[in-house]
């Protein structure tokens, strides 16, 4: 495992981590409109698991002798419910992309071969956000 690479990944995927969950925050209260208000409870629950995922983040970091950095990536807000649907999924496809990065430093040890592992979990569960995103979107 090359754990100086894996820190940087995690770090940089925590602060986009973070960042969803504020923007899914201020996309759930600022909802309107008979095509969008429905979302609502989806970005809460997304925003929940925006920080729960953070948390097993940081856990990572902290496990592999890191410091998490407090850091969170430049956050938007659109009122236009679209504009922010659409940036949220942009949001999702970016931190997905930023977890994938850490599997190959990760290596195939024990220890790395559980942490891809937990990625892979992250992954899933964003991927599947994504994929509501643009089913709603109208764009799969």
């Amino acid at each position: 495992m090359d754990v100086e690479a894996v820190l940087e990944g995690l770090n940089g995927a925590l602060a986009l981590e973070l960042r969803g969950a504020v923007e899914l925050t201020l996309a759930a209260g600022a909802a309107t409109g008979m095509a969008y208000v429905g979302l609502a409870g989806h970005y809460r629950a997304w925003a929940v698991d925006a920080l729960a995922d953070a948390g097993r983040l940081v856990d990572k970091i902290v496990g592999l002798g890191g410091a998490p950095e407090p850091a969170v990536a430049e956050t938007w807000f659109d009122p236009d419910p679209e504009k922010m649907a659409r940036r949220l999924l942009a949001s999702e496809d970016e931190a997905t992309e930023a977890l994938r990065q850490v599997i190959k430093p990760a290596g195939d040890e024990a220890r790395g071969e559980a942490l891809e592992h937990l990625l892979e979990h992250l992954i899933l569960r964003k991927q599947d956000q994504a994929d509501f995103l643009r089913r709603a979107l109208g764009e799969s």
